[in-house]
């Protein structure tokens, strides 16, 4: 049986300062949790309403009056898991996703799938971005999670350290052309809200958009998470 206090533990973890404090993430699904036992997250504790074995561990069980009240998504499957959160660094690579000021959940948990389905494994987030560990982040990128490294840095001293052609995604920038960018590059996406701050604008070699199928359509943007997709396809093709 689980205790109400590991219950209200569990809770708790919806909190950034708490997951920071105990360095402790709740991850939810069959799916997810099992990608995340097969990556360098250490599992701490599986609860479930079946006595269901999950890589050959045996879950603790609860029920679903215990599990819905802990839990972050409207259908829960009923398996539910307390993973530790893996050290982390910058890894050198050609190509680097940087988001500024990433503050809607669903978009980061969005761009970190799309990252991995083209074959990015790290994305270097300002400090005051959303927390990737955020129940949303975690549950829409679909387990992409436990293979994408996001890191949480001062992006200006980044983008200063690296000797790499920067480019910004802006709706006023250049129209995308391939024979303008280089394959060794940043990448740099600011949030729907606030855009890219000033201070990272400055340090942008160019900024580059991306053109509307033809004149006369009123959209006048695209959401985040569609922009990073569309690029990354445009850079890989």
């Amino acid at each position: 049986m689980v205790s109400k206090n590991q219950l209200k533990f569990i809770k708790s973890l919806n909190q950034k300062k708490n997951r920071i404090k105990h360095n402790m993430i709740v991850v939810e699904g069959l799916k997810t949790i099992r990608e995340f036992i097969n990556s360098d997250f250490q599992l701490v504790k599986l609860f479930s309403i079946l006595e269901k074995k999950i890589n050959n561990i045996k879950p603790e069980l609860l029920n679903e009056s215990e599990l819905k009240s802990i839990s972050n998504q409207k259908s829960p499957d009923g398996f539910l898991a307390i993973f530790n959160i893996a050290d982390k660094s910058i890894q050198d690579q050609n190509l680097y996703i940087v988001l500024d000021q990433i503050s809607d959940p669903g978009n980061l948990g969005t761009i970190i799938r799309t990252c991995e389905w083209f074959g990015i494994d790290q994305i270097i987030c300002s400090e005051n971005s959303v927390d990737c560990y955020n129940p949303k982040v975690v549950q829409s990128s679909m387990g992409s999670l436990s293979r994408v490294n996001v890191i949480y840095t001062d992006i200006t001293k980044f983008l200063k350290s690296k000797n790499l052609p920067i480019y910004l995604a802006d709706i006023k920038g250049k129209k995308l052309n391939k024979s303008e960018i280089s394959n060794d590059c940043i990448w740099v996406f600011g949030s729907e809200s606030h855009g890219i701050s000033k201070k990272v604008k400055k340090l942008a070699d160019r900024s580059f958009t991306i053109p509307k199928y033809r004149d006369g359509i009123k959209t006048d943007s695209l959401n985040l998470s569609t922009s990073v997709a569309i690029i990354l396809g445009f850079l890989r093709i």
